[in-house]
């Protein structure tokens, strides 16, 4: 365990204490193979009650990391955050390879049966396609089909 002399969190949001009958909300947990914008959203929306309060908001989201992404946690310099954002901007820069790339419905183009694939499984992976496209209606998908 990391005594707090080690703690990259400030004295002050080390010695806060949560709030009387904080529960700790479920979280889905971030190992560093994923998009980092994303997690922090979900954090951010979990949290929301409780994001005037940056000591808890830096203290629980150390929580929500876990393998790669908690290591990583363990670098950081002792007292060198002060606040969430703080936290938020060096949690997003140091994952923003992971970012997932927003695609357009013209990438359905692209998206060709191979010769021994089964048709079932085509439309599988169309489908799947489909769904990392914002915005991508099934006439849309259809037309690419």
């Amino acid at each position: 365990m990391t005594n707090m002399s080690r703690s990259p969190f400030t004295y002050e949001i080390e010695q806060t204490e949560p709030p009387r009958k904080f529960s700790m909300p479920y979280f889905i947990s971030f190992k560093g193979d994923g998009d980092s914008k994303k997690h922090l959203k979900h954090y951010r929306n979990t949290m929301v009650i409780y994001q005037n309060n940056d000591a808890l908001m830096c203290k629980i989201f150390a929580t929500t990391l876990q393998s790669e992404a908690q290591d990583w946690f363990h670098t950081l310099l002792p007292r060198s955050i002060r606040n969430f954002d703080d936290l938020s901007l060096i949690f997003t820069k140091e994952y923003s390879s992971y970012y997932l790339i927003k695609k357009k419905f013209d990438h359905l183009f692209n998206v060709k049966k191979n010769p021994k694939e089964l048709l079932r499984d085509y439309v599988k992976r169309i489908k799947a396609e489909k769904a990392k496209i914002v915005g991508c209606n099934n006439s849309i998908a259809s037309a690419t089909f």
